[in-house]
């Protein structure tokens, strides 16, 4: 029986802090002992009788003309086909030239390197400055510098006239990859027949019917998407890719399921990456702190894509200002949204242009960062969360505030100690786009569906928690179906969305069943139903009675119960702000940085898992060290050849990196649900960056922030 009570949706809101029973609390994630155990099937896991494993071959040049002879990969046993997945020619290194598709994993592989191809080099630009070079070959059919804009506001030339200090810098970021454990790809399972089932590492559930069921020749209602279980995506499984397409023209050719997941390197070419950025600064402050004057000139590396950038002034309030920001393209694989998609790039070099004139002008780097907040509303959050950081890092007790530390060797003493600081701003918040089903049957049992997938974030396990709230039960009597497209339509998991969007839909199915339940009970017990509430597993009837969960249950229809539940947009809220500070020691020997203790504040409304969320702003800051410190894809400019395609050679932070960790969640924060995915990754690299600056005198502008950078820097530092 289906069943939607009438109810005023304004009624519908989070319980105080007091009468929560689940949310609010920390809850381990009910799929953890299903991931350490292995049980947990991903994409990659998945296998069906009859099926074929696909792997690309891919262009080794930036851009070429190619020839391709498959005679030796199809005399490879096992076999099945090898088909050219490329025109004439190339446009990035390492497109996906070829896909070889046989009976075993390892065939493929022999397969595709036995696939003769013959490159004839075409003009290519692979940096900004091949790109924008005079004699440069066209990038873009449109040129290779695109969307150019500037934003302007005051008296620039007085406002350097009232300067004391003035700045001109460059700072540069390189381009990030997303790293996800699981590559990207699919494992189609279609036979021949009128139906099909998808297994995708993707974002988005749903995302697997858009384009698959046109590939297959399939109604897209007998084509069934299922994500369970995904290694990470940080924004770059948003759609499903060559890799998607190629599978299910595979699985359509032949008639057989496809196991198409990319090998690492192929990742690393043709998966998308964090844009890079340069970005050149003058800027000028008066003695008591205040920027007067920011004139900011930048170039987005997106590759064949344009690029993300949140410009400057990124967060402080600047009077007078000129920002423009152009992309320039390359013969590389284009940028894909990447946790804060444009936010760390803008803020690396907004936390440093504050350090240089804060040491320019003799003035507390917390408090330069203070006199450019005005304390109004809109800035007093981050005015507090920077006072915060602050004092847990030790910052009072610190003793290099407006000039840095020394960076000579004094007394035996190699090591300096620094400390550097950093502010966020995100939107997040949630919209109209998740459906969900809540039904109970007469045994007992909850299950709440909706087709949103988990990325490793804990929304399976924040469905269960929003349920059982409503209901005064254990998280674990719940059961979470989640995942797969014949559930409600499920959001796409990126920019903070989720949890806002979902937790609202949740609560609104649930609310609904509680309803209903209720007015079964009042029916058989002949009470008023407005008396009635749940509590402690049961529902509540006064003078001392109490009607157990599974007896309410059983009042239900043969066929159950089912309530349906949609976006409450009163639970949700948005707009998010941060602060983190990180404790940095040098060796003044070896140039060696050790990030010893990072510190973070944010605010997300209601923190529905607090052990999320924490979780959460871990992995972000730990991503900031790797950045920080690790993190370049590196291309030989004048050969166009990758350097660290591989986890061997591309760096990437590892556990003797992990820093001491401080989350506090800000309490202070009354709103609604926002999420938290976001934020926390963009000031740690600006911080860690300005640490190591207040430690020894060295700007290392051009991340990553490595150990002979900052010799460098330590010896002209000795020299002048």
């Amino acid at each position: 029986m289906s069943t939607t009570p009438q109810q005023n949706a304004d009624e519908l809101a989070w319980p105080a802090p007091e009468k929560r029973r689940s949310i609010g609390k920390d809850t381990r994630r009910i799929d953890g002992p299903a991931k350490v155990t292995g049980m947990a099937r991903y994409s990659h896991d998945v296998r069906l009788p009859g099926m074929v494993y696909a792997r690309f071959v891919t262009c080794a040049l930036p851009a070429a003309a190619i020839e391709l002879d498959l005679t030796a990969a199809l005399a490879v046993p096992g076999v099945v086909e090898v088909v050219r997945v490329v025109g004439d020619s190339t446009l990035y290194l390492g497109q996906p030239i070829a896909a070889v598709t046989a009976e075993t994993p390892e065939a493929a592989a022999e397969g595709a390197r036995a696939v003769a191809v013959t490159l004839t080099e075409l003009p290519w630009a692979v940096t900004a400055e091949q790109s924008l070079a005079p004699d440069a070959p066209k990038v873009n059919p449109r040129g290779n510098i695109g969307r150019e804009r500037t934003q302007e506001e005051g008296d620039i030339e007085a406002g350097f006239a009232a300067s004391d200090a003035i700045v001109e810098a460059t700072y540069t970021i390189p381009i990030q990859h997303h790293s996800c454990l699981e590559t990207h790809g699919m494992v189609v399972d279609y036979r021949g027949g009128d139906s099909a089932v998808i297994h995708g590492s993707v974002q988005g559930t749903f995302a697997l019917l858009d384009g698959p069921p046109d590939s297959l020749g399939l109604d897209a209602s007998m084509v069934e998407g299922d994500v369970q279980h995904m290694g990470g995506g940080f924004g770059s499984k948003f759609g499903i890719g060559i890799e998607g397409k190629i599978a299910c023209e595979i699985a359509k050719r032949l008639g057989r399921p496809v196991h198409l997941m990319m090998d690492r390197e192929t990742e690393f070419h043709a998966s998308g990456n964090r844009s890079g950025n340069s970005v050149t600064i003058k800027a000028g402050a008066s003695k008591d702190g205040v920027i007067q004057a920011l004139v900011a000139d930048s170039n987005k590396l997106g590759g064949l894509s344009g690029g993300s950038y949140a410009g400057l002034p990124y967060v402080y309030s600047v009077a007078n200002f000129s920002s423009t920001s152009r992309s320039v393209y390359t013969n590389t694989d284009g940028n894909r949204a990447f946790r804060a998609p444009g936010h760390p790039q803008a803020s690396f070099g907004m936390e440093s242009l504050i350090d240089e004139l804060a040491y320019a002008i003799g003035k507390d780097l917390v408090e330069m960062r203070l006199a450019n907040l005005p304390d109004d509303e809109q800035h007093s959050v981050w005015r507090r969360q920077l006072r915060r950081v602050a004092d847990e890092i030790g910052w009072n007790e610190h003793p290099y505030k407006s000039a840095p530390g020394p960076h000579k060797v004094e007394g035996g003493r190699e090591y300096v100690e620094g400390i550097g600081f950093g502010i966020s701003v995100w939107g997040g918040g949630g919209y109209p786009s998740c459906e969900v089903e809540a039904r109970v049957d007469r045994e007992g049992s909850l299950i709440v569906s909706v087709g949103v997938q988990d990325l490793g974030t804990g929304s399976r396990t924040l469905v269960a928690m929003v349920a059982a709230d409503e209901f005064g039960l254990e998280v674990h009597q719940v059961t979470a179906r989640i995942g797969n497209t014949r559930f409600g339509n499920g959001v796409m998991s990126g920019g903070s969305v989720t949890t806002a969007s979902l937790a609202p839909a949740v609560k609104d199915a649930s609310n609904k069943m509680r309803a209903a339940l209720i007015a079964l009970v009042a029916t058989n017990t002949g009470k008023d139903a407005s008396a009635l509430s749940f509590a402690d597993g049961g529902v509540i009837v006064g003078d001392g009675l109490r009607v157990s969960w599974r007896d309410a249950c059983a009042l239900c229809p043969a066929g159950g119960l089912t309530t349906h539940g949609v976006f409450q947009k009163a639970l949700q809220s948005s707009g998010v702000h941060g602060a983190q500070a990180a404790r940095v020691r040098i060796d003044l020997v070896t140039g060696e940085v050790k990030v010893l203790k990072m510190v973070a504040i944010h605010d997300m409304g209601i923190a529905l898992n607090p052990m999320a969320v924490r979780s959460q702003i871990q992995g972000a800051m730990v991503q900031a060290v790797s950045y920080a410190l690790f993190e370049e894809r590196l291309i030989d400019a004048d050969l166009g050849i990758a350097l660290n395609p591989n986890f061997e050679s591309y760096r990437l932070a590892n556990v003797h990196s992990i820093p001491e960790m401080t989350v506090i969640i800000d309490d202070e924060d009354g709103r609604g649900v926002i999420g938290i995915g976001e934020p926390p990754a963009i000031p740690g690299i600006g911080a860690i960056a300005g640490a190591i600056q207040n430690a020894c005198g060295v700007r290392v502008r051009d991340m990553p922030l490595s150990p002979t950078k900052i010799l460098i820097g330590l010896e002209e530092l000795r020299r002048s």
